[in-house]
């Protein structure tokens, strides 16, 4: 890796500091980087991989970075994308959240962190995909530094990607306008063109663009899914890390009724078309964005349903770690008594009612009230992931590894309740707790060892194990052994599987 070295002073915390900053050329220009103070780890933040999508490239494409002379400094986050300000929610506290400045429809950066010292070292890279439902998130989230990654081999890539309205809105149009006769899959033409950038440019930071691991979480690992699913990802990547998402049900929306949404969101401020829609602010956009949802059936990034892209085997071939956490369910709503619950999976459900109840329990209100998150956590996560790795398993293409994330994450006040929530597994695999402010124990810090070792592993060569490390079996659909991630590591029989398999059933039989 061809790197130029120079010293800059700087003030930090009242006292003169020697940072150490690193120069590398890409295909766009030059960019400066910061290493650590040891040196092991040079990180370059807010490096461009695609024009600001702003003024007539709104709802576009990503386009080509135009070439800059001189040196780029690449020692901050870009701004995240458009969305409203982050504030803490239920169980997430500021660090599982983007920073409250910058965020800027002018959103389209990455950024890396590596130890390599030459592009001859080819170590493998992943490439993290955020989360946030498709209407907010960032890479600047505290829980996504990739140092810790970088430390033990791996070039680390976290990257932007356009959410709600800028991201998703399908309309008429739009689809006319386009050569490809579709509309609304912006976020995620801007992971693919991002992993381009990655098999372009990773070798200048000591990366191979040959052994690339693609990961998400939430609406991250739905992205991870649409990319294994998507042709104009061919080639980018070949493994894949899912974790809490994938959307293996009948309820991605086709392009004509995105389109219908994107036309009633027009009206709904004022805009009688695409140029007038092309004229409002970020702000006045964001007034509107309600309705405005995720990915879509539009014939060109996703030609049809994932589970029919699946099922034809037309996926990206990746060997695939995918997962989910024991206490993720999310309830809409306040939280049902016994007797209500009942009504509503009778009224749901039908005759498959009683099925339905076996497995989630209603005797009682306390009762009820555990078998609302449970069956919020299957439907939204569980069947979907479960999904995945049976019917990747069956293929018996690639190997696959599934785990459970069990451990009740330690908390104090409101947090101390929400034992393996959603996303609470992220700064374990990433060997990040040192940025979440909770009152660790041993146990997870050796948690945190093992879940990291095991990614970068995975990230490496396929597989997660090594001499040291419980066994992760490859998960088979017969057998159906997973790794439970907890107080310790240990791989057991999924221990819901027949509740998992009645859903699937249940559901396969009504749409």
């Amino acid at each position: 890796m061809k790197k130029v070295f120079y010293i800059l002073c700087s003030l930090l915390f009242g006292s003169s500091m020697l940072i150490a900053k690193q120069v590398v050329q890409i295909k766009s220009g030059k960019v400066a980087g910061i290493a650590t103070p040891d040196g092991q780890v040079v990180s370059y933040k807010g490096i461009p991989f695609a024009a600001p999508p702003v003024g007539d490239l709104r709802w576009k494409a990503p386009q080509p970075v135009k070439p800059w002379e001189g040196v780029k400094e690449c020692t901050a986050f870009g701004p995240s994308p458009m969305q409203g300000k982050p504030a803490p929610f239920s169980m997430w506290s500021q660090e599982f959240l983007i920073p409250e400045e910058p965020i800027s429809e002018n959103c389209l950066y990455l950024n890396v962190w590596t130890g390599a010292k030459s592009p001859k070292e080819k170590r493998s890279v992943l490439v993290w995909i955020y989360g946030g439902g498709f209407q907010s998130g960032g890479s600047g989230v505290p829980i996504y530094d990739g140092e810790a990654m970088a430390r033990k081999g791996i070039v680390f890539v976290s990257i932007n990607y356009r959410v709600g309205v800028f991201g998703f809105l399908a309309h008429p149009e739009l689809t006319k306008e386009s050569p490809n006769s579709a509309s609304g899959n912006y976020g995620l033409m801007d992971q693919v063109a991002a992993l381009k950038w990655v098999k372009e440019n990773i070798a200048a930071f000591g990366g191979d663009p040959d052994n690339v691991t693609i990961a998400g979480q939430s609406a991250g690992s739905m992205s991870v899914n649409c990319m294994v699913a998507t042709p104009l990802a061919k080639g980018l990547f070949n493994k894949a890390i899912a974790e809490s998402g994938a959307s293996f049900g009948r309820n991605q929306q086709a392009l004509a009724p995105a389109e219908e949404a994107g036309v009633a969101f027009a009206k709904s401020l004022g805009a009688t078309g695409l140029a007038d829609l092309r004229k409002l602010s970020p702000q006045e956009l964001m007034k509107g964005q309600l309705g405005i949802r995720g990915p879509i059936i539009d014939g060109f990034v996703l030609p049809q349903h994932i589970a029919d892209i699946f099922a034809e085997g037309k996926e990206n071939p990746v060997d695939l770690l995918t997962g989910w956490n024991q206490d993720e369910g999310l309830l809409f709503g306040p939280v049902k008594n016994a007797t209500d619950f009942e009504t509503q999976i009778n009224q749901q459900y039908g005759s498959n009612a009683g099925k339905v109840l076996t497995y989630y329990p209603a005797s009682d209100d306390a009762e009820a009230a555990q078998s609302q998150l449970d069956l919020s956590r299957d439907m939204i996560f569980g069947l979907q992931n479960y999904a995945w790795a049976n019917v990747q398993a069956k293929q018996g293409r690639t190997s696959v590894y599934v785990y459970r994330f069990t451990r009740k994450v330690p908390g104090t006040g409101e947090y101390a309740k929400y034992g393996a929530f959603h996303t609470g597994e992220v700064p374990y695999a990433y060997d990040n707790l040192e940025f979440v402010d909770r009152p660790w124990e041993a146990v997870d810090r050796k948690l945190e060892a093992t879940m990291s070792t095991y990614w970068a592993n995975f990230v490496k060569t396929g597989n997660p194990n090594a001499t040291g490390l419980p066994e992760w079996p490859i998960y088979k659909p017969d057998s159906q052994q997973v790794m439970l991630l907890g107080t310790k590591a240990e791989a057991k029989p999924i221990a819901d599987g027949e509740a998992l398999d009645t859903m699937t059933a249940i559901l396969s039989a009504n749409k």
